[in-house]
């Protein structure tokens, strides 16, 4: 909420009447994140598309109104999920259409440090991709899973596209000592 209030600001500041009431309204019950205020700036017609909003005229990494994420340190995240009861897995680590990729040193480290598992059947990952990483996890002991990374309608994949095997996703939930959201999966209450 941060982040996309700041954007709103820049783009105030830039003469662009976007409010937080339409962006929030845009997200329903979703998280509010970037592509919700690039759909504001579509619905008042600054730009043609929600494509057109991610340019560096307006929301693209280091554009007029981006606001950077705020980054919690990986290491820090992995102990603060494992403290709480969670079962961590580093969600698409080779996706390049994302930008940035993780090097498999850096998989290593977290690995040792008590990550759980890795995404490996995800879109963005390409068959050989897959197998490479499918390679380093059982290297590492890391559990594999895999996502649509569905975030609703705004995206071209597809719901259940790519999915976790359900014997991983029983060690997941075997692993968990925090809350369930499915009975019967495992773990302590």
């Amino acid at each position: 909420m941060p982040r996309a209030k700041g954007m709103i600001a820049k783009l105030n500041a830039l003469g662009v009447p976007v409010t937080w009431e339409q962006v929030a309204r845009i997200a329903g019950d979703g998280s509010v994140g970037r592509p919700h205020v690039a759909s504001a700036l579509v619905e008042l017609g600054v730009v043609g598309s929600v494509s057109d909003a991610f340019t560096p005229e307006w929301l693209a990494d280091g554009g007029r109104a981006y606001v950077p994420k705020h980054e919690t340190d990986p290491f820090e995240a992995v102990r603060l999920v494992k403290n709480a009861g969670g079962v961590t897995v580093f969600a698409h680590p080779a996706a390049v259409k994302r930008g940035r990729t993780v090097p498999e040193s850096a998989i290593a480290e977290l690995a040792a440090a008590g990550l759980d598992g890795i995404e490996v059947d995800h879109m963005d990952h390409d068959p050989g991709t897959r197998t490479r990483l499918r390679g380093l996890a059982g290297e590492l002991g890391l559990l594999v899973t895999g996502s649509s990374d569905y975030h609703g309608s705004r995206k071209a994949c597809v719901l259940g596209e790519f999915s976790t095997d359900p014997e991983v996703y029983g060690e997941i939930t075997r692993r968990a000592t925090g809350a369930f959201p499915v009975p019967g999966t495992g773990g302590s209450v």
